[in-house]
């Protein structure tokens, strides 16, 4: 079974999940709930709800009681997505195969809905079983330590020179730090101590996943990514094709995966479908 097939396990349960959790088309002002649903509901892997919902089950808990917290997690995703795709930072077109949100509804509302599905993240969190914890966990990996850091850091990389170390905290923070909280909440959600293995397995997974991106950015079409290829050429910014060689990366993604799976070892429930993600990582790289 690879990766993909593995989050069919979840996928019933967090897409309408995430319909419920959202403004009603309709609510007022009815631009800024649409432009949140057009970001959220575009058709998207959800790994990070999924990741949170499969570690709750690797520590043997109910899955079930870790939907709504990955599901923030899933938000939070969702809101960094509209502003890193905004004029400032990345301008690009396409996203998940769909014109970005401000192609769609202007740059105003644009920034107005990634602000408020900021919000709804944290609400969303704080009435879920993670609860203070979780709250805590998201605020970390979203802000100066986490995903808002790392953009910065890629942004002011551009045009730059920067070492390997650098490189890395850079990937760390802007994708892996979201994984590593999805994977936290969910051991939260079931009142697992496993939550820092797990936040482990989740920073070198999100950190291998960035590799890939990386290399696939380099090597795939616009059609197979759903969004533009050999931007990051182009822009001259920080990645691991740039810095190691395709060759490299690929190996240096491997060696990432085989740290995350390591991880899982010790873990009293099934830990299946989290191995398949970390397998399916490797595999979009090929």
């Amino acid at each position: 079974m690879t990766g993909e097939l593995g989050l069919q396990t979840y996928l019933k349960w967090i897409e309408p999940r995430l319909a419920d959790l959202l403004p009603e088309e309709d609510e007022a002002p009815s631009p800024l709930a649409q432009a949140m649903r057009y970001s959220v509901l575009s058709p998207g892997k959800r790994l990070r709800p999924a990741l949170a919902m499969a570690c709750a089950e690797a520590s043997g808990g109910d899955p079930l009681r870790a939907l709504d917290a990955g599901c923030a997690v899933e938000v939070v995703h969702c809101f960094s997505l509209i502003h890193d795709d905004l004029p400032a930072i990345d301008n690009d077109d396409l996203r998940r195969g769909r014109p970005t949100c401000h192609k769609v509804y202007g740059e105003a509302v644009a920034i107005l809905a990634g602000d408020a599905l900021f919000a709804l993240a944290f609400q969303i969190l704080g009435a879920s079983n993670a609860g203070l914890d979780g709250v805590l966990e998201l605020a970390r990996a979203t802000g100066f330590h986490g995903v808002v850091g790392g953009e910065t850091m890629d942004v002011l990389a551009e045009n730059q020179e920067i070492t390997a170390e650098e490189l890395r905290t850079i990937h760390q923070k802007k994708t892996g730090a979201l994984f590593a909280c999805a994977c936290a909440v969910g051991a939260q959600s079931v009142g697992s101590p496993a939550a820092g293995l797990l936040r482990e397995y989740g920073q070198q997974l999100g950190l291998a996943f960035q590799i890939v991106d990386d290399i696939l950015n380099e090597t795939s079409s616009a059609e197979q990514l759903g969004k533009a290829a050999g931007s990051d050429r182009d822009r001259k910014k920080a990645t691991y094709p740039a810095l190691y060689g395709l060759d490299r990366s690929r190996e240096l993604a491997s060696e990432t995966i085989d740290r995350a799976l390591a991880c899982l070892e010790p873990l009293p429930g099934p830990t299946g479908v989290l191995k398949n993600l970390a397998y399916f990582a490797l595999q979009r790289s090929k």
